[in-house]
């Protein structure tokens, strides 16, 4: 995992002793793989548990600590609570399947490929076709900071137009979409849904995007009520995104998921 220099935050104790989550360390590789295939699997169970599969569609992906052209995904048309440790896949950037027993979602391979190889720094990256996440990049706007929530992702998301709308499944349709993700943690694509990428960990991915998703709800929500939704000045959404939105956060959010998952779905570690 990289330092990107916001391990110490406003919600980290002060008081010496008391319990709170800490990043692991690692002794080699082997540990560092099965840790964050161990996370990758949560992350889809998590996804399960928020209701954001619709059929085959979502791919969630982690770099390889030992080879990171190559990366470890979810197989294709297994359902996101039915993913296990022992069934993840590892891929190249061409979508061969390197190790696994499983097919690989050829948009997953096709954009996420294509961003992993155009982004060495991106370690994890998430899609899946969430309703309300949809439903708003049909809008072709980024997301407003009208709450401080969506103040995470001041600044630090994109809106991207090309092939807006159209199944990703060529190969000339990734780099197309990895130009956008050029220091920014997530995406909505127009017509097509939201990505979350992470430069730390597949905690932070996946937490992001569950947030975005969160976060368009809210904007559709206030949006129907046919009321112009407070803004919030984008000095106090700047500092609130210093605070709320950094890459540890997202990993810190992510804690509590696993650790519930981990109690009540043992089972996606065989």
């Amino acid at each position: 995992m990289v330092d990107l220099g916001s391990r110490v935050s406003i919600y980290q104790p002060e008081q010496k002793g008391l319990k709170f989550p800490e990043e692991p360390g690692f002794n080699s590789n082997e540990e560092l793989r099965l840790h964050r295939k161990k996370r990758l699997v949560a992350a889809c169970r998590a996804f399960a548990r928020e209701r954001l599969d619709y059929g085959f569609a979502g791919h969630l992906t982690i770099r390889d600590p030992a080879h990171p052209e190559l990366y470890w995904t979810n197989p294709m048309a297994v359902h996101f609570e039915q993913v296990r440790v022992s069934n993840l896949i590892l891929v190249d950037h061409a979508g061969k399947v390197v190790e696994g027993e499983y097919a690989v979602n050829r948009a997953g391979f096709v954009l996420h490929a294509a961003v992993h190889e155009a982004h060495p720094d991106i370690l994890a990256m998430c899609h899946a076709h969430t309703v309300h996440g949809t439903a708003f990049a049909a809008l072709g706007r980024p997301l407003e900071p009208i709450t401080q929530d969506a103040c995470a992702f001041f600044e630090d998301h994109a809106v991207i137009t090309e092939d807006a709308g159209q199944v990703a499944v060529e190969d000339d349709a990734g780099p197309r979409v990895a130009t956008a993700f050029k220091g920014v943690k997530a995406a909505i694509h127009q017509n097509h849904g939201l990505f979350s990428a992470s430069r730390h960990s597949i905690d932070a991915a996946a937490f992001w995007f569950m947030a975005l998703e969160r976060c368009c709800r809210q904007q559709l929500m206030v949006e129907a009520t046919g009321r112009t939704p407070v803004r919030i000045p984008d000095d106090k959404a700047r500092y609130s995104r210093e605070h709320v939105g950094s890459e540890y956060i997202g990993w810190l959010h992510f804690q509590p998921i696993y650790d519930e998952l981990a109690a009540r779905a043992p089972d996606m570690f065989d």
